[in-house]
This record gives C-alpha cells, sequence and structure tokens, in this order.
C-alpha cells in the first residue's frame, strides 16, 4: 500500500512540474481552466454519482474570426494513475451532432457540451469512487480539470 501511494504521488508531482507539450511550443495553459480561445469548464454534478456532463468552448471573439475553421478536438477521462478510463460524447452545440465520442473530432468554434455515463468504457462497468481527471486537447492545447465521484 506504501507503493501505491508512492506512485500516486509521482504521478501528480509528474503532472504539475512537467511542461505539457504545448507549453514546450510557446503557448500557455492556465490553472483556471482557460487558455487563448479555449476554455474547459468544472463537470456538473461534481462529486459525481452516475453520470455527469463537462462544458467547453472553442474559440473566443479574437481566436475565431474564420467561423469554418476545424480543431481537432479530443476528452479523455483519466484515473490517477494516468490510466484512460473512458472517451466521453459529444451532447450537441455548434456544428456537431451529438452521441460521437470525443476522439479527435473535427469541430467549429462554439460552445459544447460532453456526457459521461461513469462508466469505464473498456469493461463497461461502474467505475469506482475517487478522483479523476479530464483532459481536453484542442490542436495541441491541452487543459486538464478533476472530477470526484462518490457512490
Amino acid at each position: 500500500m506504501k507503493h501505491l501511494w508512492r506512485a500516486l504521488f509521482f504521478v501528480l508531482v509528474l503532472g504539475v512540474f512537467m511542461p505539457s507539450r504545448s507549453a514546450a511550443q510557446g503557448t500557455t495553459q492556465t490553472g483556471g481552466g482557460q487558455g487563448a480561445g479555449l476554455q474547459l469548464g468544472q463537470n456538473y454534478p461534481n462529486p459525481v454519482n452516475q453520470d455527469t456532463r463537462i462544458p467547453f468552448i472553442i474559440g473566443d471573439s479574437q481566436g475565431c474570426t474564420d467561423s469554418g475553421r476545424l480543431h481537432r478536438v479530443s476528452l479523455r477521462i483519466y484515473n490517477l494513475l494516468a490510466q484512460l478510463v473512458a472517451v466521453p460524447l459529444l451532447q450537441g452545440g455548434g456544428n456537431a451532432a451529438g452521441g460521437e465520442p470525443l476522439d479527435g473530432l473535427q469541430l467549429t468554434c462554439s460552445q459544447y457540451l460532453a456526457y459521461w455515463d461513469g462508466k469505464n468504457s473498456q469493461t463497461g462497468e461502474d467505475v469506482a469512487s475517487g478522483i479523476y481527471l479530464y483532459r481536453l486537447e484542442v490542436d495541441g492545447k491541452v487543459l486538464v480539470k478533476k472530477l470526484i465521484i462518490r457512490k
């Protein structure tokens, strides 16, 4: 058990202090869940019992002068050991139809809402109570927030 806590601490420290790929390319990411032309909202409800929704915005008035431009968007949920747990579904908004997994989708600037049913995508079973991270990547820019599962 002592080694598990040590590994968890190591993963958290690496996530905080290691520069992301987008930071190395000259873009910044903020702890508040916002970047230039990109916003990641807090999931609701939080803590989660069964399912949750995650709001996010691609583009702003300055970053989306070309409204037809497509952005490559991925949203993934990880446990604290950095293991992929699920890929939420796009619930709609903007130019996209709902129900598609948010894994490399091409989306225009708009407000969107993602849906996650609280199940592990590989096993189909409900995930355990605990802290999970959701990671939004849009054209190489990355934002991360945490969510809590409480059963």
